[in-house]
């Protein structure tokens, strides 16, 4: 068998931990502070706002765990180590995040059936400091995000919760000098249906990882056809291809050869096909199973 193990050096982990911590604590004023504000002001956007920044407080803080698990070295009993961890974080945060919209409909449909006067001068000064605060932590996890899933979670929590808060500011300023308190609860809901959309395609995403699904930008036709050019293999089947994580992709499949060659020969046909997984398709992790004239099913799926 083969295995083409590809180590990706996590250099900006500390640094990763280092922002999350950052933006717990400032989600964590935030939080309170629009807990408070909501409470005096009467104002449902801003205490909706509170709930999703304390959704932030947690899916961070699951974050943080989870980027500080993904750093522990594999054993005897984690071959893996805790490199899932993180797209568990993903797939729980997404969760979160469809749950506390569904609850923010439901008590804008309750505020709207009994809409209450709100003081907006609080409402419109809470939004600034949350923008201000989300923005900042937006901008800290930005970088991380395009390249982790887990931390696209959180920097997803903290962008749709500084939209949020923007607003929540335009509904302030609007029940200000137009006395329009129904906005409060329109708000509420369109923050709603983002989170919805945003929550739905994370969710998806991670858990695809998690069922180990093929990627979606892998295709194992043109993969088998690209290593069957090869003159020496017959065919390619019992194909399954999968993530560990967002670094790490796998495949494992049997290679039935015209001959019966030998090992040092399969070992160069071997660095031939990983070669050509890593440069067309970025798969690092290659498993292989030579046969020949072996009686076994060859299509290139079989169920095990």
């Amino acid at each position: 068998m083969g295995h083409d193990h590809s180590h990706h050096h996590h250099d900006h982990r500390d640094v990763k931990g280092r922002n999350l911590l950052i933006s717990i604590f400032l989600n964590i004023l935030i939080t309170v502070a629009q807990v408070v504000g909501g409470i005096l002001s009467g104002s449902l956007s801003l205490l909706s706002d509170a709930l999703h920044n304390f959704s932030d407080v947690l899916s961070l803080i699951i974050s943080y765990i989870a980027n500080k698990y993904a750093r522990k070295k594999a054993s005897f009993k984690r071959t893996f180590g805790y490199k899932r961890a993180e797209i568990i974080a993903a797939f729980v945060n997404a969760a979160t995040l469809l749950v506390v919209a569904v609850y923010l409909i439901y008590e804008a449909i309750l505020r709207f059936i009994n809409p209450q006067e709100i003081e907006s001068g609080l409402v419109i000064w809470l939004a600034i400091v949350a923008i201000a605060a989300n923005g900042f932590s937006v901008l800290l996890l930005r970088k991380s995000s395009r390249e982790n899933m887990n931390m696209r979670s959180a920097y997803l929590h903290l962008f749709t919760d500084m939209s949020a808060s923007v607003a929540v500011l335009v509904g302030g300023l609007l029940m200000k000098y137009y006395d329009w308190f129904w906005v409060d609860s329109l708000l509420t809901i369109l923050i709603a249906i983002y989170l919805i959309v945003m929550g739905a395609n994370l969710l998806k995403s991670s858990f695809n990882v998690l069922m180990l699904f093929t990627p979606d930008d892998v295709d194992l036709e043109e993969i088998r056809d690209a290593i069957s050019t090869h003159s020496e293999i017959k065919n390619v089947h019992h194909m399954h291809i999968w993530q560990l994580n967002e670094q790490e992709n796998h495949l494992e499949a049997h290679i039935d050869f015209y001959r019966d060659i030998t090992l040092s020969e399969f070992d160069e046909i071997l660095n031939e096909v990983e070669r050509i997984l890593s440069e067309q398709f970025g798969i690092n992790h290659v498993n292989i199973q030579p046969e020949f004239q072996k009686d076994d099913p060859k299509d290139i799926i079989v169920q095990d």
